[in-house]
């Protein structure tokens, strides 16, 4: 509502303006102003409602203040306005923020930054973007905190080469020894995929700060560089360096790259530097000990909490259900309440990956529907593409795809959205969603790579061959290359990485790895199963073997089988997902040799055991 539709008729402003105090002695800021705050006034300085404003977390009062504002004809005497926009962006009232900010008849840097800070909490980035963009015209110079915000929303929308313009303004108006800003940008870059950026930015900081040396570590998590982060984090702590968001990072790092042993490592260090129980560490093991294939060690993590927080039942729900736990992970949800735990963003989103993975499809619209009311939540772009992903695994691609046209998304949330259902579409043979989902896909000059490949696979799937070798050909000629397929166990502190059809990285072993896996096969047939059968062998020149067909994880499985101990259980990382055929020859292959087998694929985990998993072959 704007502010004369609030108050009425304006008021002409006195001299020296004095706010009646919307309260007595008594009055709380987060009470709720009656019919009868008019008559508790008496006055007051405009510092003391600065005060009040910030306090409050309650709208009635600051809409309350808006309008006793208004008519006396003061909203917009000195930084009253900005003060009152503040508060309404703080609670999530942006649009009454917009309606004031468009009413201001004189605005300043912090009007213009504090809306964009809005809007990014409003999750519309874009709409921060426009007005940094704006601010020239109203001759409105940004500061630090422009920037940093500006930053901020690139860094939402992946926004790289707009970042890259604002990393030029901030050179130019010599801004990079703000430690702040060079934070946002280190932020960005490692969100853009620009790891080499954000260290070249990180090395030229004359003082980097803690938050600065976690942002780095962060950074290289997020992409894939573990071992960077590793080496970043030894640095940091040959100086002195170090605080629990520093190891929550490296923890983190340890998880992306799935090393079970440095991971354990870490674990150690936290303990020694007495940190076991900080919020955020906890919840980073819990996290790290799942991504590695030790769901029993998350869960012991979990249970030594003495007193449990938001963080730690996250990222409990959101490791069981990638397990396919998915009724521990609502137990563990229906516990919050009880505990005087409010879920957020990132507990709803768990839950909704936990009902995707077990099939429980209508459970899961359920919790979508009722996190406006229930929680206070509005779902955003990644709970619409859970529940577009839960959707499609259950066949009900018309429902997925209506889903995907009305949800409202932008950069990589719009490629996640519109690949989630291109996956379902291929699964389920439909090639005219399929086609359309493609369309959506192809505005992207980057991130596109996958979902080609998985147009090619649905084209396969239903028998159109020429259709998929032309999908090739367009990647060929836009210089687009598929990742190739690997999988990877650690055996002793050390990393075997294997490709497919490529089973050198046993080294001296790669023979009795072959061996292996034909008495597998041999073995399965006896009992019947018959998978693609291409697991046949040649030798190259130079001796080196090839086992042609054969997907990594079944190399690397046939690696560990022969080097881990017995009774100790298998850990697979994939970075693609496993294909059915493996998946059925793993259940059979855990049963011949009676033992715990873990996969990790790009979707969720996988743990077989005496020829069951535990994803109960719906995933």
């Amino acid at each position: 509502m704007s502010s004369a539709r609030m108050a009425g008729r304006l008021r002409p402003v006195v001299k020296q303006p004095q706010l009646p105090a919307l309260a007595n002695n008594n009055y709380h800021p987060n009470s709720v102003p009656g019919s009868s705050s008019a008559s508790l006034i008496r006055p007051t300085t405009f510092s003391r409602l600065a005060l009040l404003l910030r306090k409050s977390s309650n709208v009635s009062f600051v809409t309350s203040v808006h309008c006793e504002l208004v008519k006396l004809g003061t909203l917009y005497s000195g930084s009253t306005s900005n003060h009152l926009l503040t508060s309404y962006v703080r609670l999530g009232q942006i649009a009454h923020a917009q309606n004031l900010f468009d009413e201001m008849p004189q605005t300043n840097v912090i009007t213009w930054t504090s809306l964009m800070s809005g809007y990014i909490s409003a999750n519309q980035p874009h709409k921060a973007i426009s007005l940094f963009q704006h601010m020239h015209l109203h001759e409105i110079k940004p500061n630090q905190h422009t920037f940093c915000t500006a930053i901020n929303a690139c860094s939402r929308l992946a926004m790289l080469n707009l970042g890259q313009q604002i990393h030029a303004q901030v050179e130019v108006l010599g801004l990079t020894s703000d430690t702040v800003v060079c934070s946002a940008l280190i932020d960005m870059y490692g969100k853009s995929e620009g790891a080499l950026y954000a260290r070249r930015i990180f090395d030229q900081m004359k003082n980097p700060n803690a938050i600065s040396w976690s942002s780095m570590i962060s950074v290289y998590s997020q992409n894939a560089q573990g071992y960077e982060a590793i080496i970043l984090f030894c640095k940091c702590l040959r100086l002195g360096v170090s605080n629990p968001f520093i190891l929550s990072s490296v923890v983190n790092a340890c998880a992306s790259i799935g090393q079970l042993g440095l991971g354990k490592s870490m674990h150690c260090k936290v303990i020694r530097h007495g940190h076991e129980l900080n919020d955020y560490i906890s919840g980073a093991l819990i996290d790290m000990y799942a991504k590695c294939g030790c769901f029993e060690s998350s869960k012991n993590v979990f249970d030594r909490i003495v007193s449990q927080t938001l963080i730690s039942y996250t990222s409990m729900i959101v490791a069981a259900g990638k397990y396919g736990y998915a009724r521990y992970a609502l137990v563990l949800f229906d516990e919050m309440p009880n505990e005087g735990i409010i879920p957020n963003v990132v507990t709803l989103l768990g839950v909704l990956h936990a009902c995707s993975h077990a099939g429980l499809v209508d459970m899961g619209l359920r919790y979508l529907h009722s996190m406006k009311n229930e929680y206070g939540i509005n779902p955003g772009a990644k709970h619409y593409t859970c529940t577009v992903d839960m959707l499609g695994r259950a066949g009900r691609l018309d429902e997925a795809y209506q889903l995907s046209k009305e949800v409202h998304a932008e950069g990589p949330d719009k490629v996640m959205l519109w690949s989630a259902l291109l996956s379902a579409c291929r699964t389920h043979r439909r090639l005219d969603l399929a086609a359309e989902a493609m369309d959506r896909l192809a505005e992207f000059d980057s991130d596109v790579a996958g979902p080609l490949v998985v147009m090619s696979n649905t084209y396969i799937s239903a028998g159109k061959w020429k259709n998929s070798a032309n999908v090739w050909s367009t990647m060929k000629q836009k210089g687009i290359y598929k990742e190739p397929a690997c999988s990877w166990v650690e055996v002793k502190n050390k990393v075997y990485v294997f490709y497919v059809g490529e089973v050198s990285s046993a080294g001296t072993r790669a023979g009795e790895v072959m061996d292996l896996l034909e008495e597998f096969e041999v073995k399965m047939r006896e009992r019947g199963f018959v998978g693609s059968g291409n697991s046949w062998v040649e030798e190259e020149e130079g001796g080196k073997g090839v086992m042609v067909g054969v997907h990594s994880e079944r190399l690397a499985l046939g690696f560990a089988h022969l080097s881990v101990p017995a009774g100790v259980t298998i850990r697979i990382m994939k970075n693609l997902r496993m294909c059915k055929d493996c998946h059925d020859w793993f259940k059979r292959v855990s049963d011949i040799v009676g033992r715990v087998i873990v996969v990790r694929d790009l979707n969720r985990f996988h743990q077989f055991s005496f020829g069951s998993c535990t994803c109960g072959d719906y995933w």
